[in-house]
């Protein structure tokens, strides 16, 4: 991967559907009605449209860097602060930018600030990441028997 400081990482998008939130409302054993029963949103005098889960929200930086380092294993560190609501309908953009490179012993690691932003407006998550883009390659991996992150090997 050829990354450099101050180089953008790929845009992923996502349309804010309601369903994954009753999904992940379910999962949780989330009581909240404000993430869907639009009857209650009313009647908190919040809208119409479900809030999303901070989970979802997170796992569309994951899956941003992710796609961009080639594994969710590569993913060594994710802090982010919460600065407002997603709704359904919304259309999101988990966004980031390289703000260092360095060497370590499980390889090399690009260090980013990522942001999930409402497309058009504000930013409603911000932080920091660092993610392992050029592996350092054992005997283990190059006989394909590496089965997680460097540090978890088996």
């Amino acid at each position: 991967m050829n990354a450099t400081v101050g180089s953008s990482l790929p845009v992923h998008e996502v349309l804010v559907d309601i369903q994954p939130m009753k999904t992940m409302a379910a999962l949780l054993g989330d009581p909240n009605p404000i993430h869907w029963d639009t009857r209650a949103l009313a009647a908190l005098g919040m809208g119409d449209r479900p809030v999303n889960q901070g989970p979802l929200n997170m796992g569309y930086l994951m899956t941003m860097l992710a796609r961009w380092a080639g594994g969710r294993d590569r993913i060594l560190d994710f802090r982010v602060r919460f600065l407002g609501n997603v709704l359904a309908g919304d259309l999101v953009r988990a966004e980031g930018t390289v703000t260092g490179l360095r060497a370590t012993e499980a390889g090399r690691v690009a260090d980013c600030e990522i942001a999930l932003r409402i497309a058009g407006g504000e930013a409603v998550l911000s932080g920091t990441a660092s993610v392992l883009i050029e592996p350092t390659r054992s005997d283990d991996d190059r006989a394909g028997l590496r089965h997680g992150p460097p540090d978890m090997k088996e």
